[in-house]
């Protein structure tokens, strides 16, 4: 599990970036809906999915 510590006002993009993420490769989930990388953190809890590409 990842905790994020941020300031207020911080996206998404920012949580990923600071956990060495590349957000172009993951997929964010908040209560069943995905969420856009650049929205503003409001839940206390969220899912990542990283997905990788093969080729």
């Amino acid at each position: 599990m990842l905790v994020y510590r941020g300031q207020p006002g911080d996206t998404y993009e920012i949580a990923l970036l600071s956990f060495g993420l590349n957000p172009d490769t993951a997929l964010i989930f908040c209560r069943g809906r995905s969420v856009p990388q650049d929205e503003e953190i409001a839940e206390e809890e969220a899912g990542i999915f990283l997905a990788s590409s093969r080729g």
